[in-house]
């Protein structure tokens, strides 16, 4: 085989094995044919649905005919949607079924990066929900800090932890997702180079770390709570039999009962009482993906928080509050709080859960990080500039063209002319892009440096 059709000898011998000769061939030319490209929209940020196809399991996805240059687009720079792989997005069908109520949630994104499912998580359960959204490794943890920032609903927590620290967190979620570190077969379309990186010891390794990673988090989630097992891989090792030692270990209980439709094309399982959803290439249209959905049995819950490490928060003077909270659509919903000289702001029946969290774990970004206060004003962050509530009227707007965002967002000059004196918003097709301030005859764009679009 050439380099673009190869796969290693010992992968393709296990597909065989495990779908016979017909179905190991057809899932191997999907993997050598074109990835399909999805979006899901913020339905936060936008009010009517795009005339596309629709991804049949999510409300927001839909499919595109081929991939643009999503870079040039600033409706993708103000969070507007977010570039998802389709089957990654069956989350929602599974979310729907184990969230029978509004009533806000606590929940886990153990293993988030770069931030698909968070801001998937984020939409669904709501303002007032918390999500906490961790990635052990600091350089995907702050990928993942910007994807949340975008998205801007202003209810995740991102830390950067070992999974190990949140057992001590005993009973605390009522779901928790772990969408583990895999082998990433699923993944060989859209990254023919994995293909040479993967080796049948690593794929081993990954079911190892699976089976930690989900101890790990069990504790943590509450009686009569779900916990989400996903991978992006085929390998039974690293899926079905990481159920059926889940289920052998832990007080799991009943399947649980997940809609689909048999033109999806998804694959039905149940292991060990667990039920599992398999996604192959050339049956539905996504990559690769696997899913398993448990219960924690029910029973007395037995709440355990760990003692707090240090104070984080201070509350914010009352001075403040009416400059702080006119930034904002709905302040009666928030709560306010400054750590070291930066306000923040978070959604008021999450932030006791905020704090709890923030007092003992690596928190690298929490709910919205408003500005700072210079002599009684606030000077916006970018965050809130992301944020869905800001009160567009908080500061004078400049409503850009398409190449004039595009300028801004590479952090060119802007026409003082287009701008009120001192901060303004800069909004493009109705999406607030971030900030800038007129000094007289100049302007100061304040859109962060590391955000930059680099290329022409």
């Amino acid at each position: 085989m050439d380099g673009e059709s190869f796969f290693p000898e010992a992968f393709a011998r296990r597909i065989e094995e495990q779908l016979g000769t017909r179905q190991a061939r057809l899932l191997l030319d999907a993997l050598d044919g074109d990835p399909v490209v999805s979006v899901r929209y913020n339905p936060y940020k936008t009010t009517s649905k795009p005339a596309l196809e629709p991804v049949p399991w999510s409300r927001y996805g839909f499919y595109l005919t081929e991939r643009p240059s999503f870079t040039l687009d600033p409706s993708l720079h103000g969070g507007a949607y977010y570039v998802q792989e389709a089957s990654s997005m069956f989350l929602e069908a599974v979310f729907g079924a184990i969230a029978d109520s509004e009533a806000p949630l606590r929940i886990l994104d153990l293993c988030a990066a770069p931030g698909g499912k968070t801001t998937l998580l984020s939409s669904l359960a709501g303002p007032e929900s918390l999500i906490v959204a961790n990635e052990p490794v600091r350089a995907r943890a702050a990928v993942l800090s910007d994807n949340v920032r975008r998205w801007g609903i202003g209810n995740v927590v991102v830390t950067s932890a070992d999974p190990a620290r949140f057992a001590p967190f005993g009973h605390y979620f009522d779901l928790i997702l772990v969408d583990a570190p895999c082998s990433g077969e699923g993944m060989f379309r859209k990254d023919r180079e994995s293909r040479r990186q993967w080796s049948e010891s690593g794929a081993e390794l990954c079911a190892a770390r699976q089976r930690r990673i989900l101890g790990e988090a069990w504790d943590a989630l509450r009686p009569g709570g779900a916990l989400i097992y996903s991978t992006c891989t085929f390998n039974p090792a690293e899926n079905e039999q990481n159920v059926r030692w889940l289920a052998s270990q832990y007080d799991c209980e009943g399947t649980i009962d997940v809609g689909t439709a048999p033109e999806w094309g998804i694959e039905r399982g149940e292991t060990d009482g667990i039920g599992t959803f398999r996604f192959y290439p050339h049956r539905t249209r996504g990559e690769g993906f696997f899913a398993a959905v448990a219960r924690k049995a029910d029973g007395r819950r037995r709440l355990r928080v760990p003692k707090p490490r240090k104070s984080v928060f201070s509350e914010l003077p009352k001075s403040s509050v009416r400059e702080v909270a006119r930034w904002v659509g709905q302040p009666e919903l928030m709560r306010f709080a400054t750590v070291d000289d930066t306000v923040y702001g978070y959604y008021g029946r999450a932030f006791a859960a905020v704090r709890e969290i923030a007092e003992n774990l690596p928190v690298v970004r929490s709910g919205i990080r408003m500005g700072q206060l210079f002599g009684g004003r606030l000077k916006p962050d970018h965050a809130l500039a992301m944020f869905h509530d800001l009160n567009p009227e908080a500061a004078p707007t400049a409503v850009l063209d398409r190449e004039q965002a595009l300028d801004y967002l590479r952090k060119r000059e802007t026409d003082p002319a287009l701008l009120s004196e001192g901060i303004n918003r800069i909004a493009c097709d109705g999406l607030t892009l971030g900030w800038i301030k007129r000094i007289g005859n100049r302007s100061n764009n304040l859109y962060p440096k590391e955000l930059r679009i680099a290329t022409l």
